[in-house]
């Protein structure tokens, strides 16, 4: 699990304490908090979001996390494309440099580390800014490190950069419109592509952090190419970036339809084909798994460490973060599920859009530690 550090701690109590991090010496120093621009970033393994500005000026960037080189046909010059527009222009040698959630090594690094300043220049996000980003809860000590290396030494930040837990700022905008989060106690579920994290917090401290890369995002897009296969009596064959595309656009617990799609044959033609259960029985195993892995592995943890706050936890609205919770319907049942296997009732949430909920929390975290 990530360990916690001086820069896991609680940002109202960060905040009254002189004390800061290495990282973040002089976050908030005699300028007006008004001038400066309090930045909430999380680089995921999917998409990578920023969050900046303040209220009604407040901005948000949705990209696909990855990158790919070209060359510039006058000058020779190697150019990067990131996000859609690289997946789209060059998708035989596009790079996703956090498939696994951090920048594990030196080679990936540096991928992210080109794609976040190019991201950053492209946006124009100002350097006189407070940044908070959000970290996952893996133990993976050199990834930590290697992806605290891309923010904390991109150009952005000169007002200070910290890190709190993704399962917590993920957290803040489904419990209120402020940092009521902070104060309380409760359950966070990160629903993510490449790990499946838990936490409970007590306000503002990590307690029994956990996590698994067995159940995840990634893994039901792979459940639904082989769906697809079998489906189509192996007419048809698609790939992983395919797959997601289906399960975020058609995933649904409510209101789910059939579609059709048009592949070409490798002879010639096209093949038109209709997806009736391949991606529901994807996404319904992955929430099966999910409730098994939290009520089997990680609640009994949380309930043998903290007892009083695993009780006072499952009385609070347990909170459902990260891509997977998109899905419409999904929360709900993964409450009902949770409550079959648990023989309580307990009550899920989440924010209202669980993809950009970590940069925002993150966001809200930059403005209160630059507001102090």
């Amino acid at each position: 699990m990530a360990p916690e550090t001086e820069t896991d701690a609680a940002p109202n109590a960060a905040a009254d304490d002189a004390e800061a991090s290495s990282s973040d010496a002089a976050f908030g120093d005699e300028s007006s908090a008004a001038q400066r621009t309090a930045v909430g970033v999380k680089l995921g393994s999917t998409r990578t979001v920023l969050s900046m500005g303040r209220d009604e000026e407040r901005r948000v960037v949705k990209t696909l996390t990855c990158l790919a080189t070209y060359e510039d046909a006058l000058t020779g010059d190697e150019r990067v494309l990131y996000g859609e527009t690289a997946a789209a222009e060059y998708p035989d040698r596009v790079q996703y440099m956090l498939r696994s959630g951090l920048p594990e090594d030196d080679e990936r690094a540096e991928l992210t580390e080109r794609f976040f300043a190019e991201l950053l220049r492209s946006e124009s996000v100002p350097e006189d800014s407070g940044v908070v980003y959000a970290i996952p809860t893996i133990d993976n000590e050199p990834g930590l490190e290697n992806l605290g290396a891309v923010v904390e030494d991109s150009e952005i930040g000169s007002e200070g950069v910290r890190s709190y837990p993704e399962s917590l700022c993920g957290a803040i905008p489904a419990m209120g419109d402020g940092l009521e989060a902070i104060n309380d106690i409760f359950v966070s579920i990160n629903l993510g592509s490449t790990n499946l994290e838990a936490c409970a917090y007590r306000r503002g401290e990590q307690l029994a952090p956990w996590a698994t890369g067995a159940v995840t995002g990634v893994g039901v897009d792979r459940a639904i190419t082989g769906y697809v296969e079998e489906e189509t009596q192996r007419r048809v064959t698609v790939d992983q970036q395919t797959a997601r595309e289906y399960k975020e656009q058609h995933a649904d617990f409510v209101d789910y339809e059939p579609f059709t799609d048009i592949v070409q044959q490798p002879g010639g033609g096209s093949h038109e084909f209709t997806i009736e259960w391949a991606v529901m029985d994807a996404v319904d195993e992955f929430v099966d798994a999910a409730v098994e892995a939290v009520a089997d592995d990680f609640l009994p943890g949380v309930a043998q460490e903290h007892v009083r706050v695993y009780r006072r936890a499952l009385d609070r609205p347990i909170v459902l973060t990260g891509g997977m919770a998109c899905i419409p319907g999904l929360v709900e049942e993964f409450e009902t599920r949770l409550s079959e296997t648990l023989d309580r009732e307990v009550t899920c949430v989440a924010p209202d859009d669980p993809e950009l909920a970590a940069a925002e929390g993150a966001q809200r975290i930059a403005e209160r530690l630059l507001e102090n």
